[in-house]
């Protein structure tokens, strides 16, 4: 077999995901995915690596020489423990003073980073670039620089590129040349949340639920998914199976919490194995917001809905639009009797926050859109809406009765699903839930990332297309809530 170059991409996708390192190299191309999160985090590096530098960098090698203070597009190649054949691309490299081979200066790479702290992943890639630039500029790289934010909140670490760490990338170069030798690819990971971020996801979903991996029932993680197989439970059948008293037994030592959670497990694999939904038993009335067998009691008697649901920003903590779908009943009290409008018969308000305009403005048209329907229930997917709306309200000043008006305007459609009915649905999140009930969203292979993606390039570029994108994507949104609604109001048996 031909040895395989190990390259810093390479590299990282191990650190992440063996499998997605392995499939990288010898999967089928047209198995792949496109997805919006690495463009995000190129978007991102790009704005953290213009804040730190003053000017355009140079590229390549006659940048090197002629002392650039940034230098992009440089290839870096180097041989690496038992010969292990090594190529990087660092993102950036950034101009110091030291001899080097080009004079009496030098270089370190630079990484953007995502996120609050410095990974093994970023810690390991520098390595890797510090170790190849230092053969390449024939002077050391003692250091590396890593940056996050952009503007007057650019944050800057510098890490140490100790022999500690080079001793750790050696290690893993062996152990990534090793995957990479295998003639089939390493297992599914135990915990399959982050595989959302991949571009290998529908391949191993579909392996996934064609084995009936544990990963795929409702509820189980990584840790608890070590915890039945020490118990021999492989797959969703065998949990589906499983006697919950026995289970339950057998988990308590692991904490008494698992008790209790074991019959849910066995419950939840059921469900899903079935391919039915299962009604919970009420709560009782007294308890808040349950309706006893009435997943939506705010729905009895009001004249209309409104459908809420935000976009936002994370990294920038900016919720940037605030979506509605406008719902009225009919003159007869009846709902609308299919999961979808018909075209034109519901009214869609999309309110956008823009830096410019200020919070204080957004506040102003909320307030304004929420008067004129004032006995209307806010039906909202998740807390994400909830948390969000009444923290603006508070910064903005709204008193206690606006405040506790909203809070029992707004009504959690998925804490009520979960209330009410056992799904067979491997998520209760609003793709997965209103996906299973048969809404399809009208932009295939949309996501929020996607639509996060649309509206940066939006920010900085401007365009009419980009922008309709994203209201037909958070018009979507809400029409899904509504499909989930109307399934709960037609009470399945």
């Amino acid at each position: 077999m031909t040895q395989v170059v190990l390259t810093d991409r390479l590299l990282r996708s191990w650190l992440r995901c063996k499998r997605r390192a392995w499939l990288d190299r010898h999967g089928d191309p047209e198995a792949r995915r496109w997805t919006a999160h690495r463009s995000l985090a190129l978007s991102d590096q790009l704005a953290s690596f213009q804040s730190l530098l003053a000017q355009k960098p140079g590229h390549g090698e006659a940048a090197c020489a002629a002392a650039a203070p940034g230098v992009v597009g440089l290839r870096l190649q180097g041989e690496g423990p038992a010969g292990l054949q090594l190529q990087a691309h660092p993102s950036l490299l950034e101009r110091l003073p030291g001899p080097s081979r080009w004079g009496d200066h030098a270089y370190r790479p630079v990484l953007g980073r995502q996120g609050r702290n410095l990974t093994r992943e970023h810690r390991l890639l520098l390595a890797l670039w510090g170790r190849l630039l230092a053969e390449y500029q024939r002077a050391p790289v003692p250091q590396a620089l890593v940056v996050a934010g952009s503007g007057r909140n650019l944050q800057r670490d510098t890490l140490s590129l100790s022999a500690g760490l080079q001793r750790q990338l050696d290690d893993a170069l062996v152990r990534l040349a090793d995957t990479m030798e295998s003639p089939e690819p390493p297992p599914l990971v135990a915990d399959r949340k982050k595989c959302v971020l991949c571009s290998w996801r529908g391949q191993c979903d579909q392996e996934a639920a064609a084995e009936g991996h544990l990963s795929e029932v409702s509820g189980i993680g990584g840790k608890r998914r070590e915890m039945l197989l020490g118990l021999g439970i492989t797959n969703l059948k065998e949990l589906a199976a499983a006697d919950p008293a026995w289970l339950g037994e057998a988990l308590a030592v692991h904490g008494e919490q698992h008790r209790h959670n074991a019959a849910v497990l066995v419950a939840q694999a059921r469900v899903q194995a079935l391919g039915r939904p299962e009604r919970l038993e009420p709560e009782p009335p007294a308890a808040e917001g349950a309706g006893g067998l009435d997943p939506l009691p705010e729905l009895r008697h009001c004249p209309g809905v409104l459908l809420y649901d935000i976009e936002s920003d994370p990294d920038a903590r900016d919720d940037f639009l605030h979506g509605f779908v406008i719902v009225p009943r009919g003159a007869d009290g009846a709902w609308p009797a299919g999961p979808v409008p018909t075209q034109g018969s519901w009214r869609y308000q999309p309110l956008l926050a823009l830096y410019d305009h200020g919070e204080a403005l957004l506040w102003q048209r909320l307030r304004r859109l929420l008067g004129r329907y004032p006995a209307w229930p806010l039906l909202h997917y998740g807390e994400t809406e909830s948390i969000a709306l009444l923290r603006l309200a508070r910064r903005q000043g709204a008193g206690e009765a606006e405040l506790t008006a909203l809070r029992q305007r707004l009504v959690d459609v998925h804490a009520r699903v979960r209330r009410h009915w056992r799904l067979p649905v491997n998520s209760y999140g609003l793709k997965a839930v209103a996906s299973w009930l048969g809404f399809r969203w009208s932009q295939s292979g949309v996501d929020g990332a996607r639509c996060l993606l649309w509206w940066r390039q939006w920010r900085r570029d401007g365009g009419s297309q980009r922008l309709q994108r994203i209201f037909t994507y958070n018009r979507d949104d809400n029409l899904a809530t509504w499909a989930v609604v109307r399934w709960l109001l037609d009470g399945p048996g």
